[in-house]
């Protein structure tokens, strides 16, 4: 009896410990793991100067994403699992990311463009995660955490991941800064908000925008792949 109470004694003692030691990135990350595990919905919404874009996702826990990603009329579907991913552009039938992204022969569409940027695209849980270690001091109040972004953290968003080539836009004086909250251990809401000019052939051009995304349909989240799309991603 006296051994069986000192082992929960020294147990719980342990997990204070622990819990005493634990971080604000040690929370987020701690946060976006346990939601990715459940599966959840987002609406993300982006506004930059007099332009404002709304667009839904969905993730299931066994990493499965899905993305509807609406520009105007137009609405671009994507599902990505692991490496593979399937895109149905506007007006298209199903295609894989592969397929879109490739060279063919040097040719830079505006497909081909488009391919870059949705092979970046993050689930929500993923991305808080990666943004978890691209700041400076993280501030927690509440359930609440704040922190400014590094600068290469910013340019890494602006530039789609890092887009290469001679074409590709010159990206200085980057400021931003991410809010995260939390509710019952899990992500619920965060907010980028970027700064930076952008120089293309000679140009500058200050934009700032700012994206707000927030997960709804926690452990409730499921996905119907259409066949077609089924088939790129195998």
């Amino acid at each position: 009896m006296k051994q069986s109470l000192f082992f929960t004694v020294a147990t719980m003692a342990a997990a204070s410990l622990l819990a005493a030691d634990s971080t604000p990135k040690d929370d987020l990350i701690a946060a976006a793991k346990a939601l990715a595990a459940k599966g959840y919905s987002w609406k993300m919404t982006i506004e930059t100067g007099n332009f404002s874009n709304t667009s839904e996702g969905q993730a299931d826990k066994d990493g499965l994403v899905h993305f509807s990603l609406t520009f105007g009329d137009n609405t671009t579907e994507v599902f990505f699992k692991g490496e593979k991913g399937a895109v149905k552009l506007p007006d298209q039938d199903w295609q894989s990311l592969a397929d879109l992204t490739a060279d063919n022969g040097g040719q830079r569409g505006r497909g081909r463009f488009m391919g870059r940027m949705l092979r970046n695209l993050k689930a929500p849980a993923a991305q808080v995660e990666e943004l978890a270690g691209k700041t400076k001091e993280i501030r927690k109040e509440g359930s609440t955490y704040t922190a400014e972004l590094t600068e290469a953290a910013i340019k890494d968003l602006l530039s789609f991941g890092g887009r290469r080539g001679g074409n590709a836009p010159d990206i200085s004086n980057a400021k931003g800064t991410v809010r995260i909250s939390l509710r019952d251990g899990l992500l619920s809401k965060y907010e980028l908000k970027l700064q930076a000019t952008m120089t293309f052939n000679g140009q500058d051009q200050d934009i700032s925008p700012t994206t707000t995304i927030e997960i709804r349909g926690v452990g409730r989240t499921s996905l119907d792949v259409p066949p077609e799309a089924k088939e790129k991603l195998s």
